[in-house]
């Protein structure tokens, strides 16, 4: 599994990532700081990243799109650090890695870790 991490979240995380034997970059040293989010989930999807991120709009890109990929991880928490749930997230991405491979939006939050495989369907 490789993680590309989202503008959003600080680049402190590819060292907690790396510590925890996941191969993780930064989009900052892949590609423009304004980049609109389809342009990153384009470049995950091409080279097969899971993107990892705080912001909710990756989940609806793949709802809208009915997309198989990317893998999405939506980090929900107040203290977004790898200090307060870096723990909790290399966990449930270990748990979680043959979904991840395969297509999902996995959302990570203190309290509890959710799953949904892709394409997401929309619920009636």
């Amino acid at each position: 599994m490789r993680l590309l991490i989202d503008m959003n979240l600080s680049p402190h995380w590819v060292e907690t990532f790396n510590e925890a034997g996941i191969e993780a970059v930064h989009w900052s040293t892949l590609g423009a700081s304004n980049a609109p989010d389809t342009a990153i989930m384009a470049y995950a999807r091409q080279n097969d990243y899971v993107v990892v991120t705080h912001d909710l709009d990756f989940g609806a890109i793949l709802a809208a799109t009915q997309g198989e990929k990317p893998s999405v991880v939506q980090i929900r928490a107040d203290d977004v650090s790898p200090a307060a749930i870096g723990a909790h997230v290399i966990l449930a991405l270990k748990q979680m890695s043959m979904e991840l491979d395969s297509g999902a939006l996995l959302i990570v939050d203190p309290s509890r870790t959710r799953l949904r495989v892709l394409p997401l369907q929309l619920r009636h």
